[in-house]
């Protein structure tokens, strides 16, 4: 993992005090840390920790626009200002980057599984900051194993990534390479794809997805009109799970919301919906890692994709607090 490893680089941004704790900014509060040291928490509180994947190998493989590799660094530039309100119930720790310069994405992904490992270990709640959403396999192999149960995923995405792997893997074959790597190992395989777009997948992969039991909502039908149903629909597939790993690839949103992303979608999903539905599924109280991907600055006018993937991670992180607060 070390020579894929680099650790943290704090964060600057807007002070407003540096004595008035009600009005300090993220990048006062969260705390830097090196993976390979020790380090001591507060178990008392909600402990998260960031870890940025700093590659985009597997978009290049998939023929998508290139530009994620430096998602990380910018949707830690949004996050860096907001309201460090979480205090005095949570704390924020960035551990640094897994980083992938020289295409050997597998490598990359081994990296992420071990850092994503010692990260569960150490007490943490992980938020991964991609990257391509080859994100997921590395994400995933970290879990497996350091979790109670195989966690059964949720996937907001519009395309369903259970491409066959042809030679080597990429940002679209991810969720088939976790199914063979499941059944290798007679673990149970549960996936829900939420957003996924008729003219983004070919009906193979829905014939690939029914094959192997996996599960899903198109984009289609959902809206403002449908929302108390799909969040059944979500319920029902995580109630007898006792694990969920959340991962969030931009480009299930709508362009107009998030056009820096690897592959724009102009039917994509309103980005409130989408938010309740994260919601939803924080409430059950099964979450136990998230990711957002392919958060592409290249094409991110007005860092608009970057500023949105942060405005999830805030909410997410006082949802978490909301619900172990009110259990």
């Amino acid at each position: 993992m070390q020579n894929r490893y680099q650790p943290p680089t704090p964060l600057a941004g807007r002070i407003d005090s540096n004595t008035d704790k009600d009005a300090f900014r993220w990048h006062q509060t969260i705390k830097y840390i090196n993976l390979t040291k020790p380090v001591s928490i507060d178990s008392e509180l909600l402990n998260i920790c960031f870890l940025g994947f700093c590659c985009d190998e597997g978009v290049k493989r998939n023929m998508g626009r290139q530009g994620a590799a430096k998602g990380p660094a910018s949707i830690r530039k949004e996050m860096a200002n907001w309201p460090a309100n979480y205090l005095p119930n949570a704390q924020l720790y960035d551990a640094g980057d897994i980083i992938c310069s020289d295409g050997k994405l597998e490598e990359a992904q081994e990296a992420l599984a071990k850092a994503v490992q010692i990260i569960i270990n150490k007490g943490f709640f992980p938020i991964l900051l991609g990257g391509g959403h080859e994100i997921a396999l590395g994400h995933f192999n970290g879990l497996l194993g350091n979790v109670k149960e195989t966690p059964a995923i949720v996937n907001f995405d519009a395309h369903l990534d259970l491409r066959p792997v042809i030679d080597k893997g990429s940002s679209g074959t991810m969720f088939n390479q976790i199914h063979q790597i499941c059944e290798e190992q007679n673990k149970d395989f549960s996936y829900l794809c939420i957003g996924a777009q008729t003219y983004a997948n070919t009906q193979s992969l829905f014939n690939k997805a029914k094959t192997i039991g996996a599960e899903y909502i198109l984009a289609k039908d959902i809206s403002a009109v449908t929302i108390e149903k799909v969040e059944q629909q979500i319920q029902n597939y995580i109630k007898n799970k006792s694990a969920i790993y959340l991962t969030i690839c931009t480009d299930v949103l709508s362009a107009a919301h998030a056009p820096g992303v690897s592959a724009v979608q102009p039917f994509g999903l309103d980005p409130d919906i989408v938010l309740q539905l994260i919601k939803s599924i924080i409430a059950s109280g099964k979450l136990c890692s998230l990711d957002i991907a392919e958060v592409s600055p290249r094409f991110d006018a007005d860092n608009r994709t970057a500023k949105l993937a942060a405005v999830y991670i805030y909410a997410v992180i006082n949802s978490l607090i909301e619900l172990q607060l009110n259990q």
